[in-house]
């Protein structure tokens, strides 16, 4: 029984939601048409409307916070590489090494604080500040189904009203076919019945209008209290969120610099006290440097000391030679410690010869020449402007009649044989690629 009892409640419950719905749309289709007038509140609308934009515009913040803290944790997971790239690098024997690493530790723990406060101060806020709106928008969307019903009872009993005055005149002269026909001595009865049944429907009527109306002017008056304590709010609520951030940033950075700071200490220190060593330093492959014109020659057939030819960079001036005749005689192209790719013009006479410089020559060698390279390896020219080497060939270089034309890594010169043949520059001169070479003289 308690069953079925529970059952007829809930299909009682059931129906009186659907007919609530008929209600209200029809009474909705009414107002649409003009056909019933429907209540307005121009204030409480306006105060709706800044709720919801005051929740687009909170929704937007909580989003752009999320994206920010993204951001804040792939900047951590990018500096952490970064350091860890530090840490593998620096080698055991150089000063420094710990305090490297105990910089980076602390690096890691200041992001891991950074996101941490963030989160706190501002993300958990934020949801907490947008955890009221849910609730308020329901209770929004109920007042407006209230109004609704309050204005379809408010209907309803005016329409009883009107048609009260319809009824008296049917108790003065019964029209219905059922008063005609009954006795003279019974209509009093009937037309007391209608006139009863009428009384009823009214003060039916008028419960439920005053019942819809106490449930709506009940949620309303609420929400005209709330509605706009919660929009001056976000004044308040936007100062303090927007201050956390830039504190907590400001904060960040500061801390931050602070270890920059160190690591730059511990890598001068570093460079001071390895500065004066002398280092191997070993050419860079031709694939590294910018090809001439938009191409780059391949690489040397192996990494033979001739493809990439080892320099000595010392830090430590040396000391002046000195002079066999009371004079400095400048280093010969061969004897000169700086690599290939510095060009020296220098002119010298030597047992009442000029070498080098393009300001004359011997009559051997082309105008301007500097010095010769020996191919080490074959190469196949691929532009109507480029030497077409093979191992041994001897080049003499000279300069570029337009500098501005030089690619890094690229020289200018002619075979030797084809000088000694022709001794005409513009058949014979083409660009080559400089790590196929090597300096000879």
């Amino acid at each position: 029984m308690a069953e079925m009892g529970s059952k007829g409640v809930t299909a009682g419950k059931i129906a009186s939601n659907v007919q609530k719905k008929l209600t209200r749309a029809q009474e909705k289709v009414l107002q649409k048409l003009g056909k019933a007038d429907e209540t307005k509140d121009e204030q409480f609308e306006q105060c709706v409307q800044n709720f919801n934009k005051q929740l687009t515009e909170g929704t937007r913040l909580q989003k752009d916070l999320r994206t920010y803290l993204a951001s804040v944790k792939a900047m951590h997971e990018a500096s952490k590489k970064l350091n860890e790239c530090l840490q593998e690098v620096y080698e055991p024997d150089w000063p420094g090494r710990d305090e490297a690493n105990k910089i980076a530790e602390n690096n890691d723990l200041l992001w891991l604080d950074y996101h941490q406060k963030l989160v706190d101060q501002a993300l958990l806020t934020m949801d907490t500040y947008l955890g009221q709106f849910p609730d308020i928008k329901s209770r929004i969307a109920k007042r407006g189904r209230k109004l609704v019903d309050y204005d379809s009872a408010r209907h309803h009993y005016e329409s009883l009203q009107t048609a009260k005055k319809k009824d008296e005149a049917k108790i003065a002269k019964p029209v219905s076919l059922l008063e005609k026909a009954a006795p003279q001595w019974c209509q009093g009865k009937l037309q007391a019945h209608l006139v009863a049944q009428t009384n009823l429907l009214r003060n039916q009527a008028e419960e439920e209008l005053i019942k819809a109306q106490k449930v709506f002017e009940e949620m309303n008056v609420d929400l005209q209290e709330e509605l706009p304590s919660l929009w001056n709010s976000r004044v308040g609520f936007y100062v303090n969120t927007f201050q956390s951030i830039a504190g907590l940033e400001e904060n960040f950075h500061k801390e931050m610099s602070k270890l920059n700071q160190n690591l730059n200490d511990v890598l001068v220190s570093l460079e001071k006290q390895h500065g004066s060593n002398t280092f191997t330093v070993k050419a860079q492959p031709s694939d590294n440097a910018p090809a001439k014109g938009n191409k780059s020659p391949s690489p040397p057939p192996d990494g033979s000391p001739a493809a990439t030819p080892e320099i000595r960079v010392n830090h430590e001036p040396e000391p002046p030679s000195s002079a066999t005749a009371g004079a400095s005689l400048p280093k010969s192209p061969s004897q000169s410690s700086l690599p290939a790719v510095v060009v020296e013009t220098f002119s010298a006479t030597v047992n009442g010869t000029v070498e080098g410089g393009s300001g004359g020559g011997r009559l051997d060698l082309p105008p301007g020449f500097m010095f010769k390279v020996q191919a080490q390896h074959d190469y196949v020219a691929t532009d109507t402007d480029e030497l077409q080497l093979k191992a041994g060939d001897v080049v003499l270089v000279i300069p570029f009649q337009n500098p501005e034309e030089q690619d890094e890594g690229w020289l200018m010169g002619v075979k030797e044989s084809d000088w000694n043949q022709h001794k005409e520059l513009e058949k014979c001169r083409g660009v080559f690629p400089e790590n196929f070479t090597e300096r000879v003289q």
